[in-house]
């Protein structure tokens, strides 16, 4: 471990945080995790993660129990903090850094000569230096990167983003490579010896706008060939061919590798973060745009599709299997999948039937609606006229068509 972090304070309890938080304490680091939510600190200082991921569960109770992590509401003294709370996009789809003020605004009156600030949310360019800016404005009597008062700094900020895949996380966390972005070079080595604590995989220190950038591509990279498969998809409709076929047999050619269409993009990173590079050059990044709007676009067509079926029926029943934005988690966040069936209910197209085995209940507006029901996968299927397989959860490969 290195000799000066000892004390880790993590902000924002969240999906990456929180096993954030778990493996550093985990290491034998002292963990004060904080989070506005009231029900999210009193799960984590019970030992219980309050969102299924695989061995999370065990790293949470063995940290409290040994009384390495503990949460609470507002940040403490520590040698490092690790910001990660949600970077949201506004209406006009521009970049939402509300949630980094407050916590900037959370942590400077803690902070102390020889600390780390490491902002680990999925950022725009120029974000880690707006949030240095910011606890410089609040402690004057502390040196930061850039301030223009001396090379030397008392607070060492740098981002670090994170890129771990839900179901995987606790293992990617550590496997995975990290960038490491610091304000200055000094930053990012001091960055380096927070992650150093539990990382196997290589860190590699930048420039914090490379490293803002780096998330934000690895991102619109997919995106992009997500949207190739989606607009495919809607070209072999029009034509009358199967897009699964014709996708077959073009990846047979050894330099093309084609994606398998869905209902559209969801999470909160593959769906959001393209936007902050349209955002940072709306008149370069026309591309990225595009495929943006291709992937919104996607869940309308498909419960077209549906509604156009259900529309040769005189009282159809739908079953729509899966309501999450991906396989196999419970993960509700610009899901495709709930736009379409919240798009079919508002029609009032027949009566639905919404199975996803992976939630306990249904989130509103849904579970509101008179003609939305919750029900068992194999009841939904028994039932319906018409069935909808929006998300491929390993328990509905039974009812999937083999071509």
């Amino acid at each position: 471990m290195h000799s000066t972090i000892n004390t880790v304070c993590v902000v924002g309890l969240g999906y990456i945080g929180l096993p954030t938080a778990a493996t550093l304490a985990s290491r034998g680091v002292e963990v004060i995790g904080v989070d506005v939510n009231p029900r999210v600190v009193a799960a984590v200082n019970a030992g219980e993660a309050y969102f299924p991921e695989p061995d999370l569960d065990m790293l949470l109770r063995a940290a409290t129990t040994l009384g390495k992590l503990r949460a609470t509401a507002r940040p403490e003294p520590a040698d490092a903090f690790i910001i990660a709370v949600p970077t949201p996009f506004k209406p006009d789809r521009s970049p939402d850094l509300g949630f980094i003020e407050a916590a900037a605004d959370a942590i400077a009156p803690v902070l102390a000569a020889g600390n780390v600030v490491i902002l680990e949310s999925t950022s725009p360019v120029g974000a880690t230096r707006r949030l240095a800016q910011r606890l410089a404005a609040q402690r004057p009597d502390l040196r930061f990167p850039g301030d223009g008062r001396s090379e030397a700094v008392d607070i060492h900020v740098a981002h670090c983003p994170e890129r771990v895949l839900p179901g995987r996380m606790v293992r990617e966390l550590i496997e995975n490579d990290r960038i490491i972005g610091g304000l200055t070079e000094a930053c990012a080595e001091s960055a380096e010896a927070v992650y150093r604590i539990f990382l196997r995989g290589t860190p590699f220190r930048t420039d914090a706008e490379t490293a803002e950038l780096v998330k934000l591509v690895e991102n619109a990279y997919r995106d992009v060939n997500i949207a190739f498969a989606n607009e495919l998809s809607l070209v072999c409709d029009a034509l009358g061919l199967n897009v699964w076929r014709v996708i077959e047999l073009a990846n047979r050619h050894p330099r093309v590798s084609i994606l398998q269409p869905g209902a559209g993009v969801g999470g909160h990173c593959i769906a959001v973060d393209p936007w902050f590079i349209v955002a940072s050059a709306p008149e370069r990044a026309r591309l990225i745009r595009t495929a943006r709007e291709v992937n919104d676009a996607k869940p309308k067509f498909v419960a077209a599709q549906i509604r156009e079926r259900a529309d040769r029926l005189k009282h159809p029943i739908i079953a729509c299997l899966g309501l999450t934005y991906k396989p196999d988690v419970d993960d509700l966040r610009e899901s495709p999948a709930l736009d379409i069936a919240l798009e079919l209910a508002r029609a009032g197209t027949g009566r639905l039937l919404l199975a996803d085995p992976n939630l306990k209940s249904l989130p509103a507006p849904l579970s509101e609606m008179p003609n939305v029901v919750f029900c068992d996968t194999l009841e939904a299927v028994r039932e319906a006229d018409i069935v909808a397989i929006l998300v491929a959860h390993s328990p509905f490969g039974a009812f999937r068509p083999t071509n």
